[in-house]
């Protein structure tokens, strides 16, 4: 008998268990479906594509119970029909010629990968402009048929794109959330619309071409190749590395080799090895008798890197030291005598680290943990450090001036997109205020074992938050940490949560970045509506860490007052559930909140008419015809 899995109609069937048997059943989970064989998980979504079936198939469950089973188109995901049960045999032997997908890739990067077009979405076509993105269409001769996307133009003109014609397409996206204008399939605008962008673009490409002929000017140092120790010590990761972790590792260390200083970015959710990469370039300077600072926005956050740094480099003559203002003076002291003598080989600090009193030997390479959590002063004297330094800056979600100069070319960009094994998405609820649905979700947590966030982020009413938390779990050792207690109370507190000895801290956003605790998997953030997308999404980043399941609660008051814009918040996080979703993140609430003139007014406006994929594909365009001349 063939072994298969069967899910039927109103039955129970475990989530994590169907995962197991479909990896049992040689299917590949993947973040998005798109051959034969592959199945993805979001939240209580389980997409998969049977071996045996045309289309894909939507399993939507409630809890453990099975609500609905659905055959979808594999590019709009619409429904087409709906099942009462659904028999999925065995991948492998059984697996057809795997389809090739239409390339819906919008061309080159910069966004292609970020970004995704849904029915209704504005979108760019190369040759016509701006319109709106219908659906899919089967058009054909003769029987024939193939899937044409349908775009609708100003007068409800409709243009059909062929599969061959997919890379002339693009997402439509902008910063200053207006509906942008239809163009018109009839009237010649469009190209003057591209030649005046085009002409915009141009200053812009030789401002970037001289800031770049800037950078290659500077003297800065060449890092040699790799020692037999650097191989070691890579060699010697307990865990086995992502493609996209390696990649990165690679262009880090090819930058560093280069005459020119360094400056790149490093994206890539909470726990998808962006450390381990800092890690292996630090140790790679120090072979090279250079200094490395690892400046990071909390503490807590100094601790753990140093521990990790620490264990990792055990029995290497590398001397690594913390510096923060929670250490004593004469600690202080010490560390600073050893960072002007040449003895501290690595520091990892706070914003103490940004102090006048701060002076290095031979400072090689500075590492930026989320540069978004500094000040305007601190980041002047980062601008300072950065002189002829080698930059390697590491964030989750990128502010947007830092997204637009990576994006734009203007800084060297890297992303850590592919999830650890393992690693599941984070189901994310948001629901009214409900005392019996907080309670079950406190202790199905405790329950197996886990600890609790219980997010609450003012101060002046947190202990009466933390005293309904405890009448809902009597049981639960309940304890609260927020950034206005003594620097030793709360340093106290987290490291009782960290090893396991609180249930549930109730916290203001402190933990927001710098606190990696496996066996915390609940998060529950109240008042949900007062924080941005970027904040929910760093704060979910906190749960879900290693192979548990993890659930996070938004909630509000009162669902029905909620603002358009906060409605439309919650789409997105709950939209963006897949793993390493973080670039995503910030794409998409750099479009909600809108950048204003963040790249000047005119050429705001260039990229409001032609969107800004198409822009930055003519700012491409603009810098290697300068650089042609040039030649």
């Amino acid at each position: 008998m063939i072994e298969s899995l069967k899910l039927y109609l109103n039955e129970i069937s475990e989530i994590d268990e169907v995962v197991s048997r479909l990896n049992g059943l040689g299917y590949n989970r993947c973040r998005k479906v798109s051959i034969e064989g592959d199945f993805s998980v979001v939240g209580e979504s389980l997409t998969l594509f049977p071996v045996t079936f045309e289309y894909p198939v939507r399993i939507d469950l409630f809890g453990s119970r099975v609500r609905s089973i659905k055959s979808v188109d594999l590019y709009t995901f619409k429904t087409i029909t709906e099942h009462k049960g659904v028999i999925v045999l065995p991948a492998g032997a059984l697996r057809k010629k795997r389809l090739k997908r239409p390339d819906t890739g919008l061309g080159e990067q910069p966004i292609n990968s970020f970004v995704d077009i849904e029915p209704g979405d504005h979108v760019v076509h190369i040759d016509y402009g701006i319109g709106k993105y219908i659906g899919i269409q089967k058009m054909g001769k003769g029987g024939a048929s193939t899937d044409h996307f349908v775009l609708e133009y100003s007068s409800g003109d409709r243009l059909y794109v062929p599969p061959d014609d997919l890379h002339k397409l693009q997402r439509y996206v902008s910063f200053h959330r207006k509906v942008p204008r239809l163009n018109s399939l009839k009237a010649k605008g469009w190209d003057r619309t591209k030649q005046s962008a085009s002409r915009g673009a141009a200053g812009i490409a030789r401002d970037l071409l001289d800031l770049q002929a800037r950078r290659e000017a500077s003297p800065g140092y060449a890092f040699s190749k790799d020692t037999d120790w650097q191989e070691e010590v890579e060699e010697a990761f307990p865990y086995k590395e992502t493609p996209d972790q390696l990649k990165a590792t690679r262009a880090v260390k090819e930058d560093m080799e280069k005459r020119k200083p360094m400056d790149r970015l490093l994206c890539g959710d909470v726990g998808y090895g962006k450390t381990e990469v800092a890690l292996r370039a630090a140790f790679k300077a120090v072979m090279d008798n250079k200094q490395v600072a690892f400046l990071v926005p909390t503490t807590i956050l100094a601790e753990q890197h140093t521990e990790t740094f620490t264990k990792r480099l055990e029995g290497y003559p590398v001397n690594i030291q913390m510096l923060n203002r929670f250490r004593t003076q004469s600690e202080q002291e010490n560390v600073l005598s050893g960072l002007r003598g040449g003895k501290v080989d690595v520091v990892i600090g706070t914003h103490r680290l940004l102090s006048g009193d701060v002076e290095f030997h031979d400072l090689g390479l500075l590492i930026i943990d989320e540069e978004q959590r500094f000040g305007v002063a601190h980041k002047d004297r980062i601008k300072r450090m950065r002189v002829n330094v080698d930059i390697l800056t590491l964030t989750a979600t990128p502010i947007p001036r830092t997204l637009y100069l990576a994006l734009m070319g203007g800084k060297d960009i890297s992303v850590i997109e592919t999830p650890p094994l393992e690693r599941l998405p984070v189901h994310t609820e948001v629901l009214e205020y409900d005392k019996k649905v907080i309670r079950e979700a406190l202790r199905h947590e405790l329950d197996r074992g886990g600890q609790v966030y219980y997010v609450h982020n003012r101060v002046e009413n947190i202990e009466k938050v933390a005293l309904s938390v405890k009448k809902l779990v009597p049981e639960a050792r309940v304890r609260i940490g927020h950034g206005q207690m003594s620097s030793r109370a709360l340093e106290e507190t987290m490291f009782s949560f960290i090893k396991g000895e609180v249930d549930v801290l109730v916290c203001t956003t402190i933990v927001e970045s710098g606190i990696d605790i496996p066996n915390a998997n609940t998060m529950v953030v109240n008042n949900a509506d007062n924080f941005g997308l970027a904040d929910l999404y760093q704060l979910r980043g906190r749960i879900g860490r290693f192979d548990k399941k993890a659930f996070a609660y938004l909630v509000v008051r009162d669902s029905s007052s909620l603002t358009h814009e906060v409605q439309a918040r919650f789409r997105a996080i709950k939209k963006y559930q897949e793993l390493g979703s973080g670039f995503k993140i910030a794409m998409h609430d750099l479009e909600m909140r809108g950048a204003g003139n963040l790249l000047g007014t005119r050429q705001s406006g260039f990229i409001d008419q032609v969107g800004f994929d198409l822009y930055c594909r003519l700012l491409k365009a603009e810098i290697g015809k300068l650089q042609e001349d040039k030649r």
